[in-house]
C-alpha cells in the first residue's frame, strides 16, 4: 500500500482547519497556504505543510463528497416537502441518504492506503459494513412492501367509494344499468 497523503498525516487541528477552509470555499490555494503558515507557525517546515497540489487534490475529493451530500440532502428535503407521509417517503429519502453515506464510506475504505493498517481490521470493517448494508437493504425492502400495501389499500378505498357513488346514482340523467356495468368494467369495480 502507498503512504498516507501529506494532509492525512497532519495533526487533527491542522487537518480540520484545512477541511473547514476548503468546505467554506473562501480561500484560494495560495491564500490557504498563507493562512496555514500564519495560524500554525510551528509547522513552517516544508515537510510539515502540504503542497499546493496536495491541497488541490484533497480539496477536489472533499468538494466532490460535499456535493454528493448536498444533492442527497436537497433531494430528501424536496421529497419531504412534496410527499405526504402516507407512503413514508421521508423514510425512503433517509434510507437513500444512508445508502449514499455507506457507499462513500466503503469507497474511502477501498482508497485507504495506510501501510500501518492491519488487514484483519480492514476485513472487520468491511464485515461490519456488509452487515449494516444487509440491515439497510432489509429495511428498504420492508419500506417498499409497506408503500405497495398503502398504495393498494388506497386504490381499494377509492374504488369502493366510486362503487358506492355509482350504486347510489340510480338511473339519473338516463344512465342505464348497462352504462353503469360498462363504467364498473372500465374502473375495475367488481
Amino acid at each position: 500500500m502507498g503512504r498516507k497523503s501529506s494532509i492525512a498525516r497532519l495533526p487533527p487541528d491542522v487537518k480540520s482547519f484545512i477541511e473547514g477552509s476548503i468546505a467554506e470555499g473562501k480561500l484560494t490555494l495560495d491564500e490557504l497556504i498563507a493562512a496555514l503558515r500564519e495560524r500554525f507557525p510551528q509547522h513552517q517546515e516544508i515537510v510539515d505543510l502540504p503542497s499546493r497540489s496536495a491541497l488541490g487534490r484533497d480539496g477536489q475529493k472533499l468538494q466532490s463528497r460535499l456535493s454528493a451530500i448536498r444533492a442527497s440532502t436537497e433531494a430528501a428535503k424536496i421529497i419531504q416537502a412534496q410527499a405526504g407521509d402516507n407512503s413514508d417517503a421521508r423514510s425512503e429519502a433517509l434510507t437513500a441518504l444512508i445508502q449514499t453515506e455507506l457507499f462513500e464510506a466503503i469507497l474511502n475504505l477501498q482508497e485507504a492506503n495506510d501501510a500501518e493498517a492491519d488487514p484483519a481490521d480492514r476485513v472487520g470493517m468491511l464485515s461490519t459494513a456488509a452487515k449494516n448494508i444487509a440491515t439497510l437493504t432489509r429495511s428498504s425492502v420492508n419500506l417498499k412492501q409497506f408503500q405497495a400495501k398503502v398504495e393498494e389499500d388506497t386504490r381499494k378505498r377509492v374504488l369502493e367509494e366510486q362503487r358506492v357513488k355509482l350504486d347510489a346514482m340510480g338511473n339519473k340523467g338516463g344512465v342505464t344499468e348497462d352504462t353503469k356495468k360498462a363504467i364498473r368494467e372500465v374502473l375495475g369495480i367488481v
